[in-house]
């Protein structure tokens, strides 16, 4: 049952409601031993939340005023984010890999004094900062295994901020200004990706939060028997919504350090549920099809066999709400106790509930590919500026492979010129954190936000068509919408990533980075000499290879939106070099201007 208390009380509510009970596992990764998985109850965390508003008021944290926390995903988030709320403070979270650059901008944009930092790496960026930064005079330092630098006489580490908060009762003062809480206040500012230039702070309300979690009530079925795998960071609205609607909820959850440990973590939990990007399916996706490429005979007959009956009875049946008949019910009990469930062990999925999936496009052939195993995915389409969920699949109802489901119950849509997606409701927000001339560029007169995605809406599901933004215009004049393409592209055995060029080009080429471990496997086999990715790279049979590949996956697009030249990099685009956004989507600007001299020659 869902409980409905706001943000600032919610964990002592739960923690009434619960006890003793395990609310969070975590893995210590501290003293130098083996990381094990450690259980915190409902008490526990309702006693953390309680020693974090105390102490900030401690520090003499204002009401709204922005604290910043510098973390990969860490119990102590959440209890600075809940202890933060009781006190009407406002929690602007930063992406771990966020680069000096990044986060001293908006530690000045937001005029932050205190940054909470997760480890070694936030640790030394934030110090940095702080020592080129006025506004900033403190970091609070979650691992105890941080060193600290030589000069910094101000950080202090988490347990001794707790205990600050420990020293003197400040429930009343705590309580009084939890009372005082308005659901106007500001919860979050959330900084965007950047993709075209500086982050934007978008500022997220209580009265979002509680309206958002109230909205997936009955809509999306995660429980107090879930165990929920925190893979994305806190950062991303889509993780943290999803949180704060799991703890609603009462689930249990299971929070993942490490981004790169996550399918280690899915088979020591067992999740029943977690959220995920289409990539991390991707990546299952294209490791299932080479397995089955790889394998022979009867076992190869078989793999095959078992995904073509799980797509009829998943998909063409399921998903549309019909009743499969009965000799394909048979066959597919019969694959899924034997072929499928084996998967699912692999995966430490052999207790799968629900899957949510959103943040990109999602190629149809892996999301057919996710339901065809028997695995639950709620695909969905939301922004930050939408706290996560616009529209999401509904398992009661018809779903269409393409589509990104229903409209979330509360937010109307109207389709507007250039079949843009507007939107309305109590989940939007009302602008930009200092930036009223952007804020009056995506909020009309009317009050309608204008999202940038084209799209449209047919038997109650709503599907996405383009990014308007992101809209290529050919010397030809042609219109391209190049993530549709490239998620059509990014799913071959052979491409690694691929970033698609065409604005004002007289037509359209591509920058493809391969999937390596394959190309060698290929090299090997058909005796082409290299001595490293570079040599691979200009080869002429490996270029053939990929632009084949390319050709058979196009095939259903218009010839004038087809890539007609490739050029294969060595080195896959990265944060580090800033041709990412921390949420992984590609900084087109940067990638035109970094590797111009390759996109001219062309088209030469």
């Amino acid at each position: 049952m869902q409980n409905r208390c706001p943000l600032s009380t919610l964990i002592h509510s739960q923690a009434e409601r619960y006890g003793d009970r395990i609310a969070m596992y975590h893995k210590d990764y501290g003293d130098g031993k083996a990381a094990q998985w450690t259980g915190v109850s409902w008490r526990d965390f309702s006693q953390n939340v309680r020693l974090v508003s105390s102490a900030l008021l401690r520090l003499q944290v204002g009401v709204q005023e922005n604290i910043g926390v510098f973390s990969q995903n860490m119990p102590e988030c959440l209890y600075v984010d809940f202890g933060a709320y009781a006190v009407r403070a406002v929690v602007i979270p930063f992406y771990a890999t966020s680069s000096e650059a990044q986060v001293k901008y908006i530690v000045t944009d937001a005029n932050i004094r205190y940054i909470f930092v997760g480890e070694q790496a936030e640790y030394d960026v934030a110090f940095r900062v702080l020592q080129f930064t006025p506004c900033l005079r403190r970091l609070i330092i979650f691992s105890n295994d941080v060193r600290l630098h030589k000069q910094d006489h101000t950080s202090v580490f988490f347990w001794e901020f707790l205990r600050l908060g420990g020293e003197i009762d400040n429930s009343y003062a705590v309580d009084k200004l939890t009372e005082e809480r308005n659901p106007d206040d500001l919860a979050n500012i959330l900084y965007t990706s950047g993709t075209t230039g500086l982050s934007k702070g978008v500022m997220v309300t209580h009265r979002m939060y509680e309206a958002a979690i109230k909205a997936h009530d009955g809509v999306l079925m995660v429980g107090e028997d879930d165990l929920v795998l925190n893979f994305l960071p806190f950062t991303h609205v889509f993780e943290r919504g999803w949180t704060y609607l799991c703890i609603a909820q009462g689930a249990t959850l299971a929070v993942n350090l490490r981004p790169l440990e996550v399918l280690q973590s899915m088979r020591e939990v067992h999740p029943t549920c977690m959220c995920a990007v289409p990539r991390f399916w991707e990546k299952v996706y294209a490791a299932v099809q080479e397995i089955v490429l790889s394998s022979k005979g009867v076992q190869r007959r078989m793999l095959l066999e078992a995904l073509a009956v799980g797509r009829e009875h998943n998909v063409r049946y399921l998903a549309r709400g019909l009743e499969p008949p009965v000799w394909l019910k048979v066959k597919y009990k019969f694959y899924e106790s034997t072929t499928f469930s084996v998967l699912h062990r692999k995966l430490g999925l052999d207790r799968h509930h629900l899957f949510p999936t959103a943040g990109a496009a999602i190629p149809p052939v892996v999301e057919e590919f996710v339901r065809s195993i028997g695995i639950t995915m709620i695909t969905g389409y939301g922004m930050t500026e939408t706290t996560a969920t616009v529209s999401l699949d509904r398992p009661e109802y018809p779903i269409t492979i393409g589509s990104v489901g229903r409209v979330l119950p509360g937010v109307e849509v109207k389709i507007g010129e250039k079949s843009e997606i507007l939107l309305k409701g109590e989940t939007i927000t009302k602008g930009y954190y200092r930036k009223a001339e952007v804020t009056a560029l995506a909020i009309d007169d009317e009050g309608w936000f204008h999202t940038g995605d084209a799209g449209y809406l047919k038997d109650g599901e709503l599907y996405l068509t383009e990014r308007l933004k992101d809209l290529f215009k050919t010397s030809n004049g042609k219109y391209i919408a190049p993530q549709m393409l490239e998620s059509k592209l990014c799913v071959d055995r052979y491409i690694d990533q691929i970033v698609v060029i065409a604005d004002q080009r007289k037509f359209v080429s591509a920058l493809v980075i391969p999937n390596y471990p394959q190309v060698e496997q290929y090299a090997q086999q058909n005796n082409i000499a290299y001595t490293d990715c570079g040599d691979l790279c200009r080869n002429e049979k490996v270029i053939a290879l990929i632009m084949d590949r390319i050709e058979t996956l196009q095939q259903e697009f218009a010839n004038y939106e087809k890539v007609k030249r490739i050029t294969l990099l060595p080195e896959p685009f990265s944060l580090e070099k800033g041709e990412l956004t921390n949420t992984l989507k590609v900084k087109r600007p940067v990638i035109n201007e970094r590797y111009k001299v390759l996109i001219d020659k062309m088209y030469s």
